[in-house]
Parts: C-alpha cells; sequence; structure tokens
C-alpha cells in the first residue's frame, strides 16, 4: 500500500481553514506515478528519506486573463450539466505538472521501492490519446466560451435589423478572396508607376488589397510598396469623393492598419472637413469605422455629436441606437443631446429590439450619461416584463445602468432572481461579477442568485481579473454572505488576489476593494494585509484617480481591532491621525446634524441630566458612522463622562403625564381616536411580524411611573428594579445606533457588512451596542416629544442590556 499526502497551502490568513486529503493505492504491477497540481510558491516541505509518504504541493499554471461578456449564452446549462461541473474538482483549471528532476533527488527511497511502469498496450494508448484529445477539446470549449471580443460584442444589436449595414462595417460581409499573383501585380504597379495616379484607382487598389487572405494582411502593412500607395493616398487626399475614401477607411479597417499609422491621420482630418457635407448614413459609418481600428478621434466626435443635434428629426430608429453605440464607445456624454435621447428611449421604447435596449443601456453606461429616474423605470419596467427571452449579455448591460442609476426597481430584480441562477453557470466570469456587483450596490439580497454565484465560481476563478476577484470579494462580503461553499469560496479568490499581486502595482483600489470585502465577513489574510499597509503601496494610492486614505484607515483599524496578533505593516501614526481628523471634519458637517441624530441626543440630553452625559460622536472613526454614547453604572444610573464642555445638569418641567400600558400601546400600534396613526414601512412590519419580533413594548413594572423633570431616569429605575441586581464596578458602555435605510439590505433588515463589521468591533471594544432602527425611529420624529422620551427610556434602560454586560 502506498499513501500519497496531498498537502493544500493557503494564504496565511487570521481566519485559517485547511484540508487535507489521505489516498490509499493499490501497487499494481507497472503503476504509473500519480500527477498532482504544485503551488505557484510552495513552502519548503521538511522531508526524511525513510518516509514511505510522498508530499506534493499544489501548483496552478499561470493563465491568461480573458474577458468575455461574449459568452453571457442564451442558452440554459441543463441540470446534468450543472451537476457535472458543481461535482468537479474545486481547482479546476489550475494545470496539473508532474514533479520533475528536484523531486527525483528528494526521494531517492520511494522511487526504489516503486515497480518501473510498463508500456501501455496499444488499444489502451488509443483509448488515452482519443481521451486526451477529448480532453483537450472541452478545455479549449470552455476557454473560448471566456473568451471576448471587446469590438465585436457590443455590436451584437446591429444583427436585429438590415438598415444598420449602412451605417457600420460589416465584418461578416462576403469578400471574394484575392489571388496572391494578382496582389503582387497590383503592387509591382504601384512600385513602378509615378506617384500620378487618380483617386479613383487608388481607392480600388487598397479594396482589391484588403481581399488578400487574411495571413498575407500584416505582411502587406509593412510592405514598402503598400507604404508608397498609403503614400499616393495622402497627397491625394483632397481629390477623393467621399464614397471612394469611406473606401479606403473600410479597406484599412479590413487590413487592421494601425490606429497610429499616417494615412489614417490624413483619413481623419479629411473627414472632419467633410462632415457637413456627408449625409447621416456616412457620418454614423465612418465613426464606426474608428471604432474598429480602435483609434480614438475627439475631434471627430465632437463634429459628429453637432451634426446629429442639427439633424436630430431625421434621426430613423437604427440611427440613433448606433450613435448610442458610438457615444459609449467613445466614452463621451455629450449634454446638450441628453434631454432629446430621453426623449427618443420614451418614443421608441416599446419598438426597441431587446438587444437594442442592452445597447442603449450598454452606451449610456459607458458615457457615464446620467438618465432620469423615469426613463430608467420605464426601460426597467420593459426588461423586467421580457427579461426570459432576452440574452444575457443584454440583460447584464441593462444591470450596469440600473446600478449607476441607483434604481431599486423590485419588479426587474425578483424576475432576475427567477431568471439568472440557472443561467449562471453558462455566464462568464465578468458577467457573472456585474451580476453580484449590481445586487450589492442595490444593496438587493437574493441567495438564490449569489448562491448560484458562489457555485460556479472556484472553477472558472483562474479566468479572473484582479478586479474581478476584487469585486467579487466585496459584493459577498457587502451583502454578509458566507455562501454553503465559503472555504472553498473564499480560498479561491483569496488565492487568485495572490496570483495577481502585480497588478495591484497598477490598481491599488482593487486590492483594498476587495480586502475590505474580507474584513465585512472577518476574514484577513495576512500576507495581502502586509503588501497593502506597506509605504511603497500607500505611496501608489496617492496616485489613484480613487479617494483610497479612507479604505486604508479602515482596514488598519479593523486589524489593529479584530487581529491582535497581527505582525504585519501597519498604517503610520501621522497618516492615521490626518485621515482621523478628515472623516471627523466630515462628520461634524455631513453626519451629527442629521435631523434623527440631532433629536435623538438632544432627548438623551434631557432624559439622561445633561450634555455630559451623553456624547455624539464616532466611537470607530473607520466605520464612517456616528454613535450616541452613554455610560451606566451597573445599578442602572448614568454615569457623566463627557467632560470637555462641562454643562450644568439641565432639569425637566413636570409634566404631569403617567407611562401606563395604554400610552405604550398607543407608541406602538398608534393611536385609536381621530389622531393620524404613525407611518411605518409596510415591508418592513411585515418582515417583523413574520419573525415574531415586537419592537419595542412596556414592561411590567413601569405603570405609573411619572416623566417628571430631572427625576426622569430615577423614575425609570424605580420602576425597573432588576436593573439593580447586577452590580460590577465597571458599569456598561452603549453605543447607541440611530441606523437608516442604507444599512440594510433592501426591503429587509439584513445588516450590511460595514455596519456588521461595525457592531461587531464595537463588541470587542466593550460597549453594548443599542439600536434605534430607522422601521421605529423615524416614524416617531413626527410623534409628541413625551413619546419620543418614552421610547428612548425603554431603549436606554432595558435591564437585557445589564444583564449581558455583566
Amino acid at each position: 500500500m502506498a499513501t500519497v499526502l496531498i498537502c493544500r497551502r493557503f494564504p496565511r490568513l487570521s481566519r485559517v481553514t485547511t484540508f487535507s486529503t489521505t489516498a490509499k493505492c493499490k501497487a499494481k504491477s507497472g503503476s504509473s506515478k500519480s500527477e498532482e497540481e504544485k503551488e505557484e510558491t510552495p513552502e519548503a516541505a521538511t522531508t526524511r528519506t525513510e518516509s514511505t509518504a510522498t508530499i506534493q504541493l499544489l501548483n496552478p499554471l499561470d493563465y491568461r486573463v480573458l474577458y468575455n461578456p461574449s459568452a453571457y449564452a442564451r442558452s440554459r446549462a441543463t441540470s446534468q450539466q450543472h451537476a457535472a461541473r458543481s461535482s468537479g474538482d474545486a481547482f479546476t483549471g489550475l494545470g496539473t505538472t508532474q514533479v520533475g528532476s528536484t523531486s527525483s533527488q528528494a526521494w531517492p527511497a520511494i522511487r526504489k521501492a516503486l515497480p518501473k511502469p510498463r508500456s501501455k498496450p496499444l488499444l489502451e494508448q488509443n483509448i488515452s490519446a482519443s481521451l486526451s484529445a477529448a480532453q483537450t477539446k472541452e478545455e479549449a470549449e470552455k476557454e473560448k466560451s471566456e473568451l471576448h471580443d471587446s469590438k465585436e460584442d457590443p455590436r451584437a444589436f446591429q444583427k436585429e435589423r438590415p438598415e444598420y449595414r449602412s451605417l457600420s462595417y460589416d465584418k461578416s460581409e462576403p469578400v471574394e478572396t484575392l489571388p496572391l499573383e494578382e496582389g503582387d501585380s497590383i503592387l509591382h504597379s504601384v512600385a513602378t508607376s509615378e506617384d500620378n495616379q487618380s483617386p479613383g484607382t487608388i481607392s480600388d487598389h487598397f479594396v482589391k488589397l484588403s481581399r488578400l487572405p487574411v495571413e498575407q494582411h500584416s505582411g502587406l502593412v509593412t510592405d514598402p510598396r503598400f507604404n508608397k500607395l498609403c503614400h499616393c493616398a495622402v497627397k491625394s487626399m483632397g481629390l477623393f469623393s467621399t464614397s471612394d475614401l469611406i473606401r479606403v477607411l473600410k479597406a484599412c479597417v479590413r487590413l487592421v492598419v494601425p490606429p497610429t499609422h499616417p494615412l489614417l491621420n490624413a483619413c481623419e482630418n479629411e473627414f472632419c472637413r467633410r462632415v457637413w457635407d456627408m449625409n447621416l448614413d456616412q457620418v454614423l459609418l465612418v465613426a464606426d469605422c474608428w471604432r474598429c481600428l480602435e483609434r480614438s478621434v475627439p475631434s471627430y466626435l465632437s463634429i459628429l455629436f453637432s451634426y446629429a443635434n442639427m439633424h436630430w428629426k431625421d434621426l430613423t430608429l437604427p440611427h440613433f441606437v448606433q450613435l448610442l453605440y458610438i457615444i459609449g464607445e467613445g466614452r463621451r456624454s455629450p449634454a446638450d443631446l441628453m434631454q432629446k435621447v430621453e426623449s427618443m428611449i420614451l418614443k421608441h421604447l416599446d419598438s426597441f429590439a431587446l438587444e437594442e435596449v442592452g445597447a442603449i443601456c450598454l452606451g449610456l453606461f459607458k458615457s457615464l450619461s446620467g438618465i432620469s429616474d423615469h426613463v430608467m423605470r420605464r426601460i426597467a419596467d420593459r426588461v423586467s416584463l421580457e427579461m426570459e427571452d432576452m440574452s444575457t449579455y443584454a440583460l447584464v448591460n441593462v444591470l450596469k445602468l440600473l446600478r449607476y442609476t441607483r434604481m431599486d426597481h423590485l419588479p426587474l430584480l425578483k424576475e432576475l432572481g427567477k431568471v439568472i441562477p440557472a443561467r449562471i453557470p453558462t455566464i462568464n466570469i465578468q458577467g457573472i461579477m456585474h451580476i453580484s456587483l449590481t445586487c450589492s450596490s442595490l444593496h438587493y439580497f437574493d441567495e438564490g442568485i449569489v448562491a448560484a454565484v458562489a457555485m460556479s465560481l472556484p472553477s472558472k476563478v483562474a479566468y479572473c481579473r484582479s478586479k474581478d476577484a476584487a469585486k467579487f470579494l466585496w459584493s459577498f462580503g457587502c451583502l454578509d454572505y458566507e455562501p454553503p461553499n465559503e472555504e472553498e469560496f473564499y480560498s479561491s479568490l483569496i488565492e487568485q488576489m495572490h496570483r495577481k499581486l502585480y497588478e495591484f502595482a497598477k490598481f491599488p483600489e482593487h486590492l483594498l476593494t476587495g480586502l475590505l470585502g474580507l474584513a465585512f465577513v472577518k476574514r484577513f489574510p495576512e500576507e495581502l494585509i502586509d503588501y497593502a499597509l506597506r509605504d511603497e503601496f500607500i505611496q501608489r494610492t496617492r496616485s489613484s484617480k480613487y479617494e483610497l486614505q479612507k479604505d486604508l484607515f479602515t482596514l488598519s483599524k479593523s486589524v489593529e481591532i479584530e487581529c491582535p496578533s497581527y505582525q504585519g505593516s501597519r498604517l503610520p501614526p501621522q497618516l492615521s491621525q490626518e485621515i482621523t481628523e478628515m472623516v471627523l471634519t466630515f462628520a461634524e458637517q455631513e453626519i451629527y446634524v442629521r435631523p434623527e441624530i440631532v433629536e435623538a441626543a438632544s432627548l438623551l440630553e434631557s432624559m439622561l441630566g445633561g450634555r455630559e452625559y451623553v456624547k455624539s460622536h464616532m466611537i470607530l472613526p473607520h466605520t464612517r458612522s456616528s454613535d450616541l454614547e452613554v455610560h451606566l453604572a451597573m445599578d442602572g444610573h448614568p454615569i457623566p463622562f463627557n467632560l470637555k464642555d462641562p454643562v450644568r445638569v439641565k432639569k425637566l418641567k413636570e409634566t404631569g403625564v403617567s407611562l401606563t400600558d395604554d400610552l405604550m400601546s398607543q407608541l406602538i400600534k398608534g393611536r385609536s381616536n381621530s389622531q393620524a396613526p404613525v407611518e411605518v414601512d409596510n415591508e418592513a412590519r411585515a418582515a417583523r411580524q413574520e419573525q415574531g419580533e415586537q419592537g419595542w413594548t412596556p414592561g411590567s413594572g413601569r405603570d405609573g411611573a411619572m416623566l417628571s423633570g430631572g427625576s426622569l431616569a430615577h423614575a425609570c429605575l424605580e420602576a425597573t428594579p432588576s436593573l439593580r441586581l447586577s452590580r460590577h464596578p465597571q458599569g456598561v458602555k452603549l453605543a447607541i445606533q440611530v441606523s437608516n435605510r442604507n444599512h440594510y439590505c433592501y426591503a429587509s433588515k439584513r445588516l450590511l457588512g460595514l455596519h456588521r463589521l461595525k457592531r461587531r468591533q464595537l463588541q470587542q471594544l466593550g460597549y453594548v451596542v443599542v439600536e434605534l432602527p430607522f422601521w421605529e425611529w423615524f416614524p416617531l420624529l413626527k410623534r409628541t416629544r413625551l413619546e419620543k422620551l418614552s421610547y428612548l427610556q425603554y431603549k436606554v434602560f432595558d435591564p437585557a442590556l445589564l444583564s449581558r454586560a455583566a
């Protein structure tokens, strides 16, 4: 019996999960050495020659970064296909290699113990070859499904109508191949002729040469005779008719002429001069050719947008969709056109093909064009009704714009939860990323979607760019979701982050995005954190177009609180102090002044006896939200602690109102008389009833308690003797959270990852978290002062708080 121990090393985590597999194999006559994966940077293994076990570390092969929205197939994977993918090796896509010469020296005893391999019978060799070929074909198909042509995939809508043939370069247009001899003859005539050929002849030469076999194109473009033809074209540029000049440009597209070629410089200048003399079809066709050539032409686009603005009434539906495609690919948003764009979308919305709807959304998204909520909602209305018939690529483009406009369109999101999980296995990694990111950006949690993503991702993780891996981690962390295969899911993404470490030098924001997503779910890969907090990486963040200092601050402070044994790099104290001051300044201007927080702070001061008993501040500045801090002794009495600006204890006047069960019932359920009831969110109320939560209810010992000025706190204590049962000199520190809808997933009471992290860290620092949930506190803001005080009294002097602290 030979025992093979396969060890899997994961990047160093504060929350570590490892596993090993031991497989017993019978020693057969002529058995071959098993091939195992090695890790890219394996740790050195301690070896002994007398050992009978071979230890091999997994080592994924290098791979290419592949970007492939075109793999968003319309077809659904069958349940059998999905099961086959899910039951496969967790590390599918990582290549396998045999142990090399180093292993032969490290394990001499084992090599002698193993029998010599025998040659395979011919039939067995043929079967192996067939299986290998089938496997190679399957891998090629999978790789093809993950490939993306960034020029062709967004152009799928152009197949919807024949009108697009005159507005765009049609790559599928049949072309009769030119014999090599004829091509050589043309080049010879160009080389031997003087520079006096007519524009028509020159354009004919370009068209014919573009019909040469594709494998000849690269050599042709560098041929001196072709360069002479280009020189002739440049000299005669002003003499070309517009149609001949367009033929030359289309030939350049087919020949894949480099975008910086001098001929294209001359063509661009000439087309900019002629735009106003061209028709709309020609103007859009030329713009499309520039896109196919991947040439940036901002001057031409500016003139095109002005032309379109003047001829807006002449735009047909295909003209309009093609124009939006050009706007998106040019990454430019002409402000003076946007109002007309919205009107045109509404005019033709029911006539657009679904692929055209996706193209419109992609164009608006890429150009960062603002769009009104009304128009976005109309688009979402149509998509939600026809989602089943929509290609996944077009649907993902709609989701991108939905995410950009922050539109919480519940019918579309619910339909997404029905349609998209079955498609997930057939969608490429970038499409899946955009679906996940849309859900997290809109704070929409659908377990069916995220679970399907989690199950499909490990086998596709090798195709993740650094951005993709980071967005997946952020999305799942933001929604505070740990899937059933959480260890496989998170380990595969963390490993991919390690492999893509070199990309973070150029895109530092992706590393911080991924690490924060991990921190939300209490995962801290220390090697990556150490890299992110080094001085050289911090310097790179300063040159980023994004504000990353707050992310560094959140990461560093979270590690400080939750990873006390961490020994790696840390944020410099001076920088940490600067960011703290910046965050606090922002809070004073934007957060502390919010009405719901101001009202709660003021009422707590009145209830407890003064400003020294309440402090409105950020206990944890790195979590970017405020708290109302209150200290209570173990007998329940408030303790003054905010003594920086001592204020004399204030007394409330006697009101003479008794806090009875009837009053508390009115606070919870609303008045039965003519006064309007509290308006509470219907969905929140339904969710609370389903979970059996009753919000806040009066204690039985509070009947008859008087809300009498400064004695209010004492009255509370008199009515709740259980608060004095557990005495402890340390007392209890309350962190009162005035929450709002943005702290929770959409239409639910599922706390988002950042706020889950905050409450977890407050508890680690010894605070007891008390929440004033928005579904209770916001409606009360419209009620009387007495009702709000009664509510706060119940929240602060809850006997369960002190028993928990004890």
